[in-house]
């Protein structure tokens, strides 16, 4: 199974105000620049990835608009949303028993958490950059369960 995180791209910030309201947090669009980082991602995707390959994203309006940029067809997943637990994540997307190639769009603190504790055995807080690529697979090799690192795309170098 091919895991491909990417975490959504630059969104708008909310007003102090509002700032504790969870429902105003969900409807966080793109900035400019964030559409930018989106397209830009999505075309280094659009050439690596895997005919077939699923499209999941939180329903937050930035994770949405972020997998617009690869596609029309994305499946919102209400397990994705911000301050999602980590192993809710994995359950959602079936890792690493599934057998096929999802892009998983998403949001910090959980997208570093994960990552972390599918590289490094325990969850901290690894930074991942906004329209930051990480390309996870899973193998097994000698009877032994394997992570392996497939890339890093941080959306300066695109």
């Amino acid at each position: 199974m091919n895991l491909i995180l990417w975490r959504h791209a630059e969104a708008e910030e909310l007003p102090d105000p509002l700032g504790l309201s969870r429902n105003a947090d969900l409807q966080r669009p793109l900035t400019r620049r964030g559409r930018k980082q989106a397209d830009a991602s999505a075309a280094w995707l659009r050439a690596q990835l895997p005919a077939g390959t699923r499209l999941l994203c939180s329903p937050a309006l930035r994770t949405r608009e972020t997998a617009a940029a690869l596609s029309s067809r994305s499946e919102v997943v209400d397990a994705l949303a911000p301050g999602a637990d980590v192993s809710a994540v994995l359950s959602a997307i079936g890792w690493p028993q599934g057998d096929e190639n999802v892009v998983v769009v998403g949001h910090q603190p959980w997208i570093g958490r994960l990552v972390s504790l599918l590289l490094a055995g325990t969850e901290m807080n690894w930074s991942v950059r906004k329209s930051g690529i990480w390309w996870l697979a899973s193998r097994t090799r000698e009877s032994e369960a394997q992570t392996v690192l497939r890339a890093v795309i941080n959306p300066e170098f695109l």
